[in-house]
């Protein structure tokens, strides 16, 4: 796989895998526990638009069918559980999707690549199962894996620590560390891996080949 046949992930394609879950996230937090069935409701819809996409454009993406799959469950789970159950899933069930996404994004690293979906629409098949391919895809894979995870354990400790914006006071400055710098510089540092990550890889595989000509 030469450095000019691998091309670059388009992080904004990948980006758009994300948008049920994001919309999950906003519309969730804006509506309380009462909004959360609605709020997966909505992000089952948007995940169902893309699977549907997909299949009329070849497959549809492991992020798609994720998003499908985990937000009508919790959609169901909100709809025919009590306040009790909407609560649980506003304080601990919208923190804790970034943890279970993470965590499969790294499981299947290794065997199915989440970014090999996307790479394939900018990369010729020839190179599909070079070895420099799935290196690539398992880097990128595992790296997102790794982001969404601590993504969502931030998530997560804002609800353990009851540090729900409220004020302007300690609390209020811990909920914006977690739930908006720390993502926001996670993305920012995965947009640029993925922006350099492909073509540094190619070029430092160009130069071990030519080492050992």
């Amino acid at each position: 796989m030469s450095e000019t046949a691998a091309k670059n992930l388009n992080p904004l394609a990948i980006f758009t895998g994300f948008i049920p879950w994001i919309a999950f996230t906003l519309v969730a937090q804006r509506t309380a526990a009462d909004g959360v069935a609605w709020s997966a409701l909505l992000a089952a819809f948007i995940g169902l638009v893309f699977v549907i996409r997909g299949r009329r454009t070849g497959s549809p993406t492991q992020m798609d069918i994720y998003s499908l799959v985990l937000f009508t469950l919790i959609a169901v789970v909100g709809f025919i559980g009590d306040q009790g159950v909407d609560q649980w899933l506003f304080d601990w069930g919208r923190p804790l999707v970034g943890v279970v996404l993470g965590l499969v994004l790294l499981a299947t690293a290794s065997v199915r690549p989440f970014t090999a979906e996307y790479a394939k629409r900018s990369t010729p098949e020839e190179y599909w199962s070079s070895p420099l391919f799935r290196r690539i895809n398992f880097v990128l894979s595992a790296s997102w894996g790794v982001a969404i995870t601590v993504m969502g354990v931030s998530a997560v400790l804002v609800t353990a620590l009851d540090a729900h914006a409220s004020g302007t006071d300690s609390p209020y400055l811990l909920d914006f560390f977690l739930n908006w710098a720390v993502p926001i510089l996670l993305i920012a540092a995965m947009i640029h891996l993925t922006n350099t990550y492909p073509d540094r890889a190619s070029r430092d595989a160009v130069q071990n080949s030519r080492e050992s000509a």
